[in-house]
């Protein structure tokens, strides 16, 4: 495998673990600016929504720059970001500042899955985009924690100057190891490219990965009231249910790109699918038999995780081959569907939290997943035309 694949997986990695590192050194940030925790917190709605919002704009805007130039020019800013981060006393600016880095990452991220997937071999696309997907969930399992120990050990800016040292590593890796030479990339009229965009192969696709990851995330954000209220669980078992969760999900990545090259798209997203829902009535099902045994819960709920992350690679794949030409803008859209996914789980799931109780939220989870499953379905009962994609070579 190329040396540039493992640098997009680095890249991937420092921009994730930036997005969701804050919430590790929340309390110290907080209690050094004079706010309080819960507006501190907003550093991450404010980070997640600005990328939501700006990744399919810069996609567009920013489609005939070239690759290389282009990450670039988003690590530099992302550099600066951090660094002036760790230098200010205002939470105003510091506010600020995190827009500015979520406005690189919005640029970059997309760009970092859209070139894996227009370089890889035609039979390895599934597994290239696994490898820099594992970007993501390493952020979660080992970049979030790490940046907490170091905020908890050195102070809160220690932290994003650590997130400052560590883009500029991938901008050495990216000036040492992308391509210079990517050769013609003929980018559609923009009208031409809305046109594209709109098929509804491709816009139902979008929408059905967002129905996932509210699903997913609704769930995950409150995993500890489930295990709380379904088992004997205390602290260590939950904060074990988490670490088994993101393990699974590297490894269900890894499986979800071989399975995509082997399978295809459509039968590996069945298959993942369709395990999240059959998993999703074992924990309701164990909800209303509680209290449940806890190391059959963590047994499927670590089966979840595995397949929640599992889609992701046949998801990216499937985009790629429909939208040909404007990939890259179906894959900034797919990520504002992620974050949009990412949010609307965490406030539907907390009003049904309220309202119905833990025992509805893996229900209502189950019943996002087969909505876009339902939507896969009826999309492949139509004939799925990809548009052809520009030569690169």
């Amino acid at each position: 495998m190329p040396a540039w694949l493992f640098t997009l997986l680095a890249a991937a990695f420092v921009l994730y673990t930036d997005d969701y590192v804050i919430a590790g050194i929340l309390p110290e940030l907080a209690a050094d600016l004079g706010v309080a925790e819960g507006q501190a917190g907003q550093l991450v709605t404010v980070f997640s929504l600005t990328v939501a919002i700006a990744a399919p704009v810069a996609a567009v805007v920013l489609a005939a720059v070239p690759r290389r130039r282009l990450f670039t020019t988003a690590l530099l800013a992302f550099i600066a970001a951090n660094v002036a981060a760790a230098a200010t006393d205002s939470f105003a600016v510091l506010t600020v500042l995190r827009v500015a880095a979520a406005l690189a990452a919005a640029a970059m991220t997309p760009a970092l899955f859209a070139f894996t997937a227009r370089h890889a071999p035609t039979q390895k696309v599934g597994r290239y985009l696994a490898i820099v997907s594992l970007g993501v969930t390493g952020s979660i399992a080992a970049g979030v924690p790490l940046g907490t120990w170091i905020g908890g050990v050195l102070g809160w800016r220690a932290t994003f100057a650590t997130m400052a040292i560590a883009g500029a590593l991938v901008l050495v890796l990216v000036l040492s190891t992308l391509p210079r030479s990517e050769g013609t990339d003929d980018t559609p009229r923009l009208a031409e490219q809305f046109r594209i965009l709109r098929r509804a192969p491709i816009s139902l696709g979008l929408m059905a990965n967002c129905l996932l990851m509210t699903g997913s995330m609704m769930m995950l954000t409150y995993l500890a009231p489930y295990l709380a209220e379904t088992t004997t669980a205390g602290i260590e078992e939950r904060a074990l249910a988490f670490s088994l969760s993101g393990i699974a999900g590297i490894v269900g990545i890894w499986l979800g790109g071989i399975a995509t090259d082997r399978l295809g798209a459509d039968r590996t997203l069945l298959i993942g699918i369709g395990t999240i829902v059959a998993t999703m009535i074992v924990l309701w099902v164990l909800w209303t038999a509680r209290p449940a045994p806890l190391p059959l819960v963590l047994v499927v709920a670590t089966l979840w995780g595995g397949m929640a992350f599992w889609n992701s690679p046949a998801i990216q794949a499937r985009l790629h081959h429909l939208a040909g030409p404007v990939s890259g803008q179906a894959l900034a859209l797919n990520t504002s569907g992620t974050y949009l996914g990412v949010s609307i789980g965490a406030a539907t799931g907390g009003s049904i939290l309220s309202v119905a109780g833990v025992g509805a939220l893996p229900l209502t989870a189950a019943g996002f997943a087969v909505s876009a499953l339902l939507l896969l379905a009826f999309v492949s009962r139509s004939k799925l035309v990809p548009v052809p994609a520009a030569d690169d070579d």
